[in-house]
């Protein structure tokens, strides 16, 4: 339908293409030569001036153009690398520019068979050039041929959809959305299988977000192109100024909303709003105040959430028993939540339908988008579960999950999500006229489902078994400070193309590469020479719940938990060349498998809110927060670095003598070797009772309002440290490396670390019989 109407964006996806196929000397026989672009496109938008831009180069990073306090300490290039069919590595970025001949080899690959179909497929070359441009620059050195040619489209096709089509046109409209309520819907549930119906609810948000999408593109008559950034529960797209766009949006949030209410008791809202942009300023700084206008819009809709449903809300309402998941009274089709256990909670229709849905997840890797049930027909094919069903006005839209791409439904499909899957050739599906990337952040450990013989996700009782020391699940939370700040402020030239690539670098980390680190560690981390570690297993007994475009909610062993989150922040922190202005902080909280999931999220957001209040960049972990570079630590630390992290040293000490051992996480895996389990407990006592006299008598230096706080923290230790040391039989003290631990111990700056220290050891040298003896206790 959109092909004759929309021709702009497939011809800058041509143009694209041509620029890869002659960077890699490899032009298909027959390849024609794509259109130009018309010149009321080249004159009201400079993006889509692709004769201006130079030849195709390594691109640098797009985090180099941050500066909100510090800036970027030097430059960055991104591999030259296509991005792999499944779970692409980590592309760390390099100092220097890379070869080009690895990149231009695997273009020639992956092109060789392409066809004179393909050249008029915008969704295949949407992701060739995505595929094998997101490395490259094309103009700007910090904004890739891909994000480039995205963008392009995205304003020649507002302005081509404009009426009247002249020279007149001068604005189009930023679209911005945002599902709000989302922790709400995620995490506030209490049953059995509560991991896996988490893990569907917020899949369920996703195919909710993308729904939206889908009913914009298809209202207003616009090609995915024009989608400048979904993820996280939010979208921006582009779409022509007037009242028709405003109009739609108007009717379709209202209509969205109207569902949301019904379907989920008003806890999850769309706000969707739009702001008139000028063409001029898409280039330049001067766009950065349309993106901060349209996200204030937004804003100001969660302030009144439901205004336009306010009628009935206040109408009286029958309340019934309240399903035992969710709480919500307000109907009285309960049922059981899993019907395979007689004594399974009475739940509502939404919390049944996800906890089905959580037991299908694991297989699917394509989802379909009909208008038609499958129902009505009768198809060969299995697929997995029922369908999921999305109410929009009078439309109903059906949503299916399969087990592979390569099914072909005999549905009618109007759209196909392929998960995580970056093969061309999964996107030359007969049948499907639209083929869709949907990256998700997805990484399960699989265990086979007792009850159905098929896989299954890992179950909390399971992660506790898997854990080292005491058997507890852990939980992690996690996501980038100081977000909102990165997008208004920190960019220079925040141009529509530089937003949507940090949109998209920020969105890949935690939507794909962290799939990769948890299935790959050795390739995406161990191999890596400036990360700490405790151990060098894999991470294979995890549970990502939620990952979205800038934060994360993993469940697993809690050893485990405890070293991903470190995994991760280091991860992120090379990603992002080390710079300064970007930073993660994080909340980790354990319990036993049977305490209510909803309880541990809370407990490790609380951990995360510490960790924000004191100064971000920090981990909240065993109800203490350090900045992450306490925790991780490091060996030949020099004074006057540690210094840095505290300052209010330097009056005590001047040296600038190294430290064998600095912080938390070095002390842990050279005493857990040394010390083993024979003579830890009694090593780990008298560290606690050190670390808990400090903090009764800096308490009461505070009461007193004393000024030997300080003097406290960093020198009362001394006596019973010596003490401590003392008692550590002669077989330990010989082991390679306790000499570190004996001088490092004394030092006053570790002083602050003992607790965290003796904990962590103490919980990985439980035995499961003292851990089975607690619960019983309890």
């Amino acid at each position: 339908k959109h092909k004759k109407k929309h021709k702009q964006p497939r011809i800058i996806f041509q143009q694209a293409t041509r620029l890869l196929v002659d960077y890699a000397d490899c032009v298909p026989p027959d390849l024609p030569s794509p259109a130009d672009t018309p010149s009321i496109v080249q004159a009201k938008a400079s993006l889509a001036a692709w004769s201006s831009a130079t030849d195709l180069k390594p691109l640098r990073s797009v985090f180099d153009s941050i500066h909100l306090a510090q800036g970027s300490s030097g430059q960055h290039y991104l591999p030259l690398e296509a991005i792999a069919d499944k779970t692409p590595p980590i592309p760390y970025p390099v100092k220097a520019p890379p070869s080009a001949d690895p990149l231009k080899e695997t273009i020639r690959a992956e092109l060789k068979d392409f066809t004179l179909d393909d050249w008029q497929n915008l969704p295949l070359l949407s992701l060739i050039v995505e595929k094998l441009g997101s490395c490259l620059s094309y103009g700007e050195a910090d904004i890739s041929l891909f994000d480039l040619a995205k963008s392009t489209a995205a304003i020649a096709t507002a302005i081509e959809a404009s009426e009247p089509l002249d020279e007149a046109v001068e604005t189009v409209a930023l679209i911005g959305g945002d599902l709000s309520g989302v922790q709400d819907f995620i995490y506030t549930i209490a049953s059995d299988g509560a991991l896996k119906s988490l893990r569907a609810r917020s899949f369920y948000l996703e195919l909710v977000a993308e729904e939206v999408v889908q009913q914009l593109l298809e209202r207003l008559e616009l090609p995915r192109t024009s989608l400048i950034y979904t993820g996280a529960s939010k979208l921006y797209l582009l779409a022509p100024a007037g009242e028709k766009t405003q109009k739609a949006i108007a009717q379709l949030r209202n209509e969205v909303n109207d569902w949301l209410r019904k379907e989920f008791q008003g806890k999850v809202f769309l706000c969707l709003g739009q702001v008139e942009v000028e063409v001029d300023t898409f280039g330049q700084e001067a766009f950065a105040e349309s993106w901060t206008a349209v996200n204030k819009a937004l804003s100001a809709q969660k302030q009144r959430k439901f205004d336009s449903q306010i009628g009935e809300l206040l109408e009286p309402s029958h309340a019934y028993d309240p399903c035992k998941v969710c709480h919500r009274d307000d109907t009285n089709d309960l049922g059981s939540l899993n019907p395979r256990e007689p004594e399974s909670p009475q739940a509502c229709p939404t919390c049944r339908k996800m906890f089905s849905l959580g037991g299908e997840l694991p297989d699917v890797s394509f989802v379909t988008r009909s208008h038609e049930s499958s129902k009505m027909h009768q198809e060969k094919q299995k697929y997995c579960g029922d369908e999921l069903e999305i109410k929009v006005g009078d439309q109903a839209i059906y949503y299916r999950l399969f087990e592979a791409a390569k099914v072909v439904p005999e549905v009618p499909v109007r759209t196909a999500f392929l998960i995580n899957n970056w093969s061309l050739s999964r996107y030359r599906v007969k049948g499907i006229s639209n083929p869709t990337l949907l990256t998700l952040g997805n990484y399960y450990e699989e265990e086979i489902d007792k009850d159905t013989g098929r896989p299954g996700f890992l179950r909390a009782e399971k992660m506790a078994e898997h854990s080292q020391g005491i058997q507890r699940v852990g939980h992690l939370r996690m996501d980038v400070d100081r977000l909102g700040q990165l997008f208004a402020k920190g960019l220079t030239c925040p141009s529509l193309p530089r937003i949507a690539s940090l949109s998209r670098q920020m969105s890949y980390f935690f939507k794909v590469y962290l799939n990769s680190l948890a299935e790959h560690r050795d390739r995406n981390f161990l191999s890596y020479e400036p990360f700490q570690s405790l151990t060098s297993e894999d991470r294979k007994d995890l549970l990502f719940i939620y990952a979205g475009g800038d934060d994360l909610f993993v469940s697993g062993p809690w050893d485990q938990i405890v070293e991903f989150a470190f995994d991760v922040y280091q991860s992120f922190r090379a990603f992002t060349g080390w710079h300064p202005d970007i930073t993660l902080s994080a909340g980790v909280s354990f319990n036993g498998p049977k305490y209510p999931l909803y309880q541990s999220a809370a407990d490790a957001g609380r951990a995360e809110k510490s960790a924000k209040d004191a100064g971000r960049d920090s981990l909240g972990l065993f109800d203490q927060v350090f900045k992450w570079e306490e925790w991780l630590g490091c060996r030949d630390r020099a004074a006057s670095d540690i210094k840095a992290i505290d300052a209010k040293l330097e009056q005590y000490i001047g040296d600038d003598t190294k430290l064998a051992l600095f912080g938390i996480l070095p002390f842990v895996h050279q005493l857990k070797d040394d010390l083993g389990t024979r003579y830890s407990r009694s090593f780990i006592r008298n560290l606690l009772s050190t670390a808990q006299l400090q903090e009764q008598w800096i308490q009461q230096a505070k009461a007193e309002q004393s000024t030997q706080i300080e003097a406290i923290r960093y020198f009362l230790h001394l006596p019973r440290v010596a003490y401590t040391l003392a008692r550590v039989p002669v077989a330990v003290k010989k082991t390679p490396g306790f000499a570190d631990v004996r001088t490092s111990l004394k030092s006053p700056y570790n002083a602050p670390y003992f607790r965290a220290i003796a904990t962590w050891l103490d919980l990985l040298n439980r035995t499961a019989k003292e851990t089975h003896g607690q619960e019983d206790a309890r």
